[in-house]
């Protein structure tokens, strides 16, 4: 099976990534690049590797059955009864090819594997296009904005960024 649960062994390839999808030239071939609204990395190793230190963290991987490379993940945190889904990370040369929504589909399965009923994600409010994909597959806006946190070593934005707040209600099928 391609989407398996990421180990701190994969952390440097992880973090590359991520990164790979949200910042930089790379980036700008897919359509969830932020280098537009922010400079720098998404995130360093030494973060990645924080989070599998962490009870409640998790991280699936996408892995290519042909060559073994990693080019998909999400990142998972169990908080407040919720699963709480970030850092979608597909690499750009591969979006729109299924992988997101494949490690969407096995994030709510582990949602519903650790009992948890609704699945949340905060998403930059102008990224229009980038709501609407969540939309299509069933994430609502909950109505709460949140301030982006702000991290120097993660680049700073060059506009005022806010957060929308979704959540999708899982049902055991």
């Amino acid at each position: 099976m391609p989407v398996t649960l990421a180990t701190i062994n994969d952390v440097p390839e992880l973090t590359k990534l991520v990164n790979k999808a949200y910042r930089g030239d790379s980036s700008k071939k897919g359509w969830t690049t932020e280098a537009h609204l922010l400079d720098g990395n998404r995130i360093d190793e030494e973060t990645m590797a924080g989070y599998f230190t962490v009870p409640g963290i998790y991280i699936l991987k996408y892995t290519n059955e042909s060559d073994g490379s990693i080019d998909g993940c999400v990142y998972l945190e169990e908080k407040d009864n919720k699963l709480y889904l970030g850092m979608l990370s597909v690499d750009p040369d591969l979006q729109a090819g299924g992988i997101g929504r494949m490690l969407l589909l096995e994030a709510e399965q582990f949602a519903l594997s650790l009992n948890l009923h609704i699945i949340g994600i905060t998403v930059i409010s102008t990224r229009t296009e980038l709501i609407s994909w969540y939309q299509r597959r069933g994430y609502r806006p909950t109505g709460e904005m949140l301030p982006f946190h702000v991290a120097e070593k993660f680049g700073i934005p060059r506009e005022k960024i806010e957060l929308i707040v979704m959540e999708k209600p899982l049902k055991n099928e």
